[in-house]
């Protein structure tokens, strides 16, 4: 079938071609890439804490959440490559996509700030998993079910630890609750973006292999609305501006900066083993 054509001034040019609407396998295998993107990206900014944390101790916890984060990152793009069935494995789903083909939320891509910024990130992603794999237990996609049931536990300790941060750096001194507060201000605009509902998350949600992220964000919203409170800060008020697009692989400036070192030896080195 040939492009429908516009005439401009004399000169006939074809229109774009709209992109075809994924296939079932298709919507599957993109709904389990932004639940890996997610968990991999986080992982590799939680990676850039060791020997930056303000304990010894604090270094070995930031870095086990990184690599529980990794765990489910790998689980869940292996199976995506599976449902996807075109030859790529985790290494290439991790190593080999552009910046545009990685589906996860501005939220895991922001840079490493402050300890506190990175607690206020951590409680609101943390509790986001939490609902979202309980709700996951469920899942048609036995895999996806099984990874889900590792990975709430997992969770749970994450979420907990950055409850205990928030609680005692929020009713701390007057420097740390001005600086905790500070940081739930900056992470604000990146929160709603985890409630936003996509086309893969549709789809899994039709067929009971997913569920829907705005189903997630009462949950969400009460667990950490509680914690601000007995921290005693106060919930930001919403944001001028609010990031959105990382499910369409729309992302901001320092996803490529990250990429660029995750991705070096990989692309430096095709096909290398060791």
């Amino acid at each position: 079938m040939s492009a429908p054509t516009h005439d401009y001034s004399g000169a006939t040019v074809a229109a774009p071609r709209e992109a075809p609407e994924p296939d079932a396998r298709g919507q599957h295998a993109a709904y389990l890439l932004s639940l890996g993107d997610d968990a991999l990206i986080y992982a590799q900014r939680l990676g850039e804490w060791m020997t930056h944390a303000p304990q010894i101790e604090e270094d070995m916890a930031l870095g086990n959440v990184g690599l529980d984060l990794l765990g489910q990152g790998r689980a869940l793009l292996t199976r995506a490559g599976e449902v996807e069935g075109q030859g790529r494995d985790e290494d290439a789903l991790a190593m080999l996509r552009d910046e545009r083909e990685f589906r996860n939320v501005h939220l895991v891509e922001q840079p490493r700030g402050d300890f506190g910024q990175e607690m206020a990130r951590m409680l609101w992603f943390a509790s986001y998993q939490h609902e979202l794999y309980s709700a996951l237990l469920g899942s048609a996609d036995e895999t996806l079910a099984g990874v889900a049931q590792k990975a709430v536990k997992e969770v749970d300790y994450h979420r907990d630890h950055a409850t205990q941060w928030v609680l005692r750096l929020g009713d701390g001194t007057e420097l740390s609750h001005e600086r905790m507060q500070a940081a739930l201000d900056w992470v604000h605009p990146y929160v709603a973006e985890l409630g936003e509902d996509f086309a893969a998350a549709r789809w899994a949600s039709e067929q009971g292999v997913g569920v829907l992220p705005s189903t997630l964000t009462d949950a969400v919203n009460s667990y950490v609305c509680g914690v601000v409170e007995h921290a005693t800060l106060t919930m930001p008020e919403q944001p001028r501006w609010r990031a959105r697009g990382g499910r369409e692989g729309v992302h901001s400036e320092p996803m490529g900066f990250l990429l660029a070192e995750l991705q070096h030896i990989a692309r430096s080195h095709p096909g290398a083993t060791w």
